[in-house]
């Protein structure tokens, strides 16, 4: 299935990009545009999202995603957003969800589809994050149509979700659940970021990870805890994607196999 072709796809990228802030303050301080953190009503969001409606979706599986992500334009600012909403059973706690929230937006980086706001009413739990208009790596590297993407932006790719981590390290957020080609999104510039809804889980007790066993962490499999070589042991998934430009299992490289062997054929020199 090929990926929608986005205005960037024809030069995959202008070799001249804006370079973001690896730390941005909040807007207001120091001018970076990103909101300060908020606390959204349901009705707000229910009304950017025409009601959550169908063709408002961006994740993954769709409607068959256990926790969904819409596209929507918040009324009072005219933005358009990203808004992740959590199963029903997700985060029975209120007051949890609205902290780790909370902890999770304090992040501002250049290198982050950095989390704007959530709303928790009822049952309901939702997450608001700036919204990246060029699709994902997944999409960019599996599902091309008209030319592969670059060995300058793998490249890039994989030095901002390198940069994105150890932000979040630096700043006390070191646990990255389910990091894969999906998490990583492009925004309106071209470039790569790391979604923010990563850095919390899918659910208070719920699993880190919901990929295919073959690309889960031995840690994680072990103990079903995420710890900090969980992560680096993802962020090499998403390095051996970027390297084959597809998705390959870390099994079926290891032992005798070459990385040459590996290599996306579609970028070799033409002879």
């Amino acid at each position: 299935m090929g990926a929608r072709c986005s205005k960037l796809s024809a030069c995959w990228w202008p070799p001249h990009f804006k370079s973001p802030r690896l730390e941005n303050g909040a807007a207001g301080e120091d001018g970076s545009g990103v909101p300060v953190f908020a606390e959204y009503s349901l009705d707000e969001l229910r009304a950017a999202t025409d009601g959550f409606a169908a063709d408002r979706i961006v994740s993954e599986h769709g409607e068959k995603a256990p926790n969904v992500v819409y596209r929507g334009t918040l009324f009072s600012s005219g933005a358009t957003v990203a808004i992740k909403r959590f199963g029903r059973s997700a985060w029975p706690d209120a007051r949890q969800f609205v902290e780790e929230a909370r902890a999770v937006g304090l992040l501002r980086s250049g290198r982050l589809s950095n989390l704007i706001g959530c709303c928790c009413e009822g049952g309901e739990r939702l997450l608001v994050a700036e919204f990246m208009p060029h699709d994902t790596l997944a999409k960019h590297l599996f599902h091309w149509e008209t030319k592969p993407l670059s060995w300058a932006m793998r490249v890039r790719a994989a030095l901002y979700v390198a940069q994105a981590l150890e932000y979040c390290t630096l700043k006390g957020r070191a646990l990255y659940h389910d990091l894969h080609a999906y998490r990583v999104l492009f925004d309106v510039d071209g470039n790569p970021r790391l979604s923010c809804f990563g850095l919390m889980k899918n659910s208070r007790d719920g699993k880190s990870y919901s990929t295919n066993l073959a690309f889960t962490p031995p840690e994680y499999l072990k103990t079903g805890r995420v710890i900090p070589e969980s992560v680096v042991y993802s962020f090499g998934t998403i390095l051996l994607d970027l390297l084959s430009g597809k998705h390959i299992p870390p099994s079926h490289v290891s032992g005798n196999h070459l990385c040459i062997d590996i290599v996306d054929h579609q970028l070799y020199p033409s002879k």
